[in-house]
């Protein structure tokens, strides 16, 4: 009977489909940190771009406002004129009033476009010969100016203290003088009773003629001397040139002038 229910019930052997398959992972849901996250990178980026928008505006702004003060530095009658926009108005006004004086090409400045601080520029005169060999200027002709400083008889008046940049520059022909030459700046001051000296060139030379003894009307010993200082000025100081032998003075406004401006009060 063993063996006979054993035939009737086979073994039934069950295999697991499921053994050694692990199942897909789930997929991960976004946080409310994440797309924090993911906004506040979003505005950094925006605001960025934003930022770098705002920043090329201002640098072409400030490029087109120095690029109209070069073009106002470049005109000495605006050097002390800071506000663009003035400028193109005062300089649109220059222009009608060329176009309306027609015949003549000479703008004289006003004094709104002269600025606060003096300045002049001497000419040399057609008789340059003064007193003591006090070379005398031009004060009122061709570029010759002055502003808030004044001229008479060879001096520049100082109206206002401060440091003054001086310059002059003369030429002298010294083909028949042996004497030495000396040029100089002097100033007269309030302080003391004589003249003071602030700035010297001397020359000593004398040119040998041919052995002939025969002087040509050509013969040429050109002398240019240049000075320029920077000096403390008070007001009530003139300032003046003085030259040996300035008969011998070549003419002319462009080898000959003097000037000087204010640097700081």
């Amino acid at each position: 009977m063993a063996e006979g229910n054993a035939a009737s019930h086979p073994q039934v052997f069950v295999v697991d489909s499921r053994a050694g398959f692990s199942p897909p992972p789930r997929p991960v849901k976004k946080t409310r940190w994440t797309l924090i996250r993911h906004r506040f990178l979003v505005l950094v980026v925006t605001l960025s771009v934003l930022g770098l928008v705002v920043e090329g505006c201002f640098v072409y702004k400030l490029y087109m406002k120095t690029e109209a003060f070069s073009i106002c530095m470049s005109d000495p009658r605006c050097q002390n004129m800071s506000n663009s926009n003035i400028f193109a108005k005062q300089v649109g006004s220059l222009k009608d009033r060329v176009a309306s004086e027609g015949a003549s090409n000479e703008v004289h400045p006003t004094p709104s476009l002269l600025g606060p601080k003096p300045f002049a520029h001497l000419m040399c005169s057609s008789n340059p010969v003064g007193e003591k060999n006090v070379v005398q200027w031009v004060d009122k002709h061709g570029d010759a100016v002055t502003h808030q400083m004044s001229y008479n008889n060879g001096r520049l008046f100082v109206e206002k203290d401060g440091y003054y940049y001086l310059y002059s520059k003369v030429q002298i022909n010294a083909v028949e003088v042996c004497s030495p030459i000396e040029h100089k700046v002097m100033k007269d001051t309030l302080a003391y009773e004589q003249s003071m000296e602030l700035m010297k060139s001397k020359r000593s030379h004398c040119l040998t003629h041919k052995r002939s003894g025969v002087k040509s009307s050509g013969d040429e010993d050109i002398w240019d001397s240049f000075l320029a200082g920077i000096f403390h000025l008070r007001s009530g100081d003139y300032i003046f040139v003085t030259l040996d032998n300035i008969q011998k003075l070549r003419p002319g406004p462009t080898k000959n002038f003097m000037g000087a401006f204010m640097i700081s009060p």
